[in-house]
């Protein structure tokens, strides 16, 4: 497995098994550098989470290939307080196409039902010439 880029090892990220087998969940826990207002997590890390889900996911599903992807827009909306407690993200890729994807994400910690943001993000593909 490849180490994680630093931003994720900052903020701790692990992959987690889908007890369903669906797409892969990731995990950040819980712990002193992703606190924002006392006992609630810095949206930037819930950020950070939803980006590398998406990300990684996308990767999973280019398979071997070389392509570079870049960030075209990423939206996040906030719908609740995230608890300083474990956190976990999925990603789900909308549309993967030759030159764009979509990729849309939820963040949630006690009930997946139940999210405490979600996310848009638009990749630009630039794929390497075979």
């Amino acid at each position: 497995m490849k180490p994680l880029p630093p931003y994720a090892q900052l903020l701790q990220l692990a992959a987690e098994p889908d007890p369903t087998g669906g797409a892969p969940l990731f995990l950040l826990p819980p712990h002193h550098g992703v606190v924002g207002r006392p006992g609630f997590l810095h949206g930037g890390a819930i950020a950070g989470l939803c980006e590398y889900a998406a990300f990684a996911s996308l990767r999973a599903a280019l398979g071997e290939s070389r392509t570079v992807m870049k960030p075209i827009t990423v939206t996040i909306d906030y719908l609740r307080g995230g608890k300083l407690e474990p956190t976990r993200a999925r990603a789900e890729i909308i549309r993967l196409g030759r030159r764009i994807a979509n990729v849309e994400v939820r963040a949630w910690q006690d009930d997946e039902d139940k999210p405490i943001a979600l996310a848009r993000l638009n990749f630009k593909l630039d794929r390497a010439e075979a």
